[in-house]
């Protein structure tokens, strides 16, 4: 289980490095655009020890998902006229299907909210 905190965040703090403000990741479906971590970590923490777990394990997996995937979103579901959340489906190594959502606000900012299994 502790394996699983320090591989996620070995992952972060290599991307934080590379950045003196915020840490981002830059996007190969939305034209190289960068997405930030900002509501990631909020999120994370609202959920129960086991279910951070489960979606830890899938960290890794989601941000090469997000860097590498020049596929459509799954959904696009429209929060109202000024937000969108994007929803994008990946397999990892193991063969566990998993979804990543990045949430993209008024000022067209994108954010990844959310990492989780399939079920």
């Amino acid at each position: 289980m502790k394996e699983v905190y320090k591989n996620a965040d070995k992952i972060f703090k290599e991307i934080s490095r590379k950045t003196k403000r915020r840490p981002y990741v830059r996007s190969a479906y939305f034209k190289k655009e960068k997405i930030f971590f900002d509501y990631f970590w909020d999120h994370l923490r609202q959920k129960l020890p086991k279910e951070r777990y489960k979606r830890l394990k899938f960290f890794e997996a989601s941000v090469e998902l997000i860097k590498n995937s020049r596929n459509k979103p799954v959904s696009k579901d429209i929060l109202d006229k000024r937000e969108a959340v994007y929803r994008f489906s990946g397999i990892t190594a193991e063969k566990k299907p998993f979804f990543v959502q990045i949430k993209e606000d008024k000022r067209k900012r994108k954010y990844f909210m959310s990492c989780f299994p399939q079920t």
